[in-house]
């Protein structure tokens, strides 16, 4: 397997999807939106994004699976699986907020191959293969170097579907807020971990995630040298529902997390 132009192909794929995304945004109906659930959104847009990207990865892998947001496909086991989200910031697109993402990962068993995460409003491509750096479009990226909390600007998301543990979120979160110089709510997790491995945030940390928000960005992190891990500091973060993603400041972020909400 040839993962360089395979990354390639997957670009093209992301850009011409993102494309299509972004013209039907033009002219979308929020009257067409559906409930999954509470604070759980899903378009004809999604499910059609979906699978075109799921339709062209069968053509470039034929024996690969797939682990993807709406359900397209099935999962191999101890095989390749693509894990997809076709619009990572679903709410922000039905609002017209142009902040979204198409989020596509390549994993064999539980090792994260490749990754692209792509913002299609500003045709900004943050893509990876696992060992050989991650990448802004043509540019290689890097973690920011702050080493600090007071000097950070971070991000994350609320568990909305587990309202039982939202007091704790939010103690966190004020814990945060009083020691950093800043926060952020993008509303796609794939965008928030790709300015991770740009340095344009120190960490990203959320409750509640599936694989198919983060898979890609956790590996543009990695290889931007940045830290990984679910909120106890171990490797269960694709399928563990949580992640904490930093630069520098990775034990730092834990104990925090680790006072106020483990």
């Amino acid at each position: 397997m040839n993962l360089e132009n395979l990354k390639k192909s997957v670009i093209d794929l992301a850009v011409e999807v993102g494309a299509f995304i972004v013209q039907e945004l033009q002219s979308f109906d929020r009257s067409k939106t559906e409930f999954k659930g509470i604070n759980n959104l899903v378009s004809y847009v999604d499910k059609q994004a979906e699978h075109r990207i799921v339709e062209k990865l069968k053509e470039l892998l034929p024996e690969s699976g797939f682990i993807a947001e709406e359900g397209t496909g099935n999962p191999v086991e101890n095989g390749y699986n693509w894990i997809i989200d076709p619009l990572d910031g679903t709410t922000n697109f039905i609002h017209a907020i142009p902040i979204f993402s198409i989020s596509i990962a390549l994993m064999k068993k539980d090792e994260i191959l490749l990754g692209v995460v792509y913002e299609p409003n500003l045709k900004e491509c943050f893509h990876a293969i696992k060992g050989q750096g991650a990448f802004l479009n043509d540019k290689k990226i890097q973690v920011s170097s702050a080493t600090t909390l007071s000097e950070s600007l971070i991000a994350t998301g609320f568990p909305y579907q587990h309202q039982d543990k939202m007091k704790n979120y939010l103690n966190l979160l004020y814990a945060f807020i009083e020691r950093t110089h800043g926060f952020r709510r993008m509303g796609s997790a794939a965008i928030d971990l790709a300015y991770v491995a740009a340095g344009r945030l120190e960490a990203f940390y959320e409750y509640n995630l599936n694989a198919w928000d983060v898979a890609a960005g956790a590996l543009l992190v990695q290889e931007a040298g940045g830290t990984v891990s679910d909120f106890a500091g171990e490797n269960n973060f694709v399928f563990g529902r949580q992640i904490l993603a930093t630069g520098k400041i990775h034990e730092q972020m834990r104990n925090i997390i680790k006072e106020h909400f483990l």
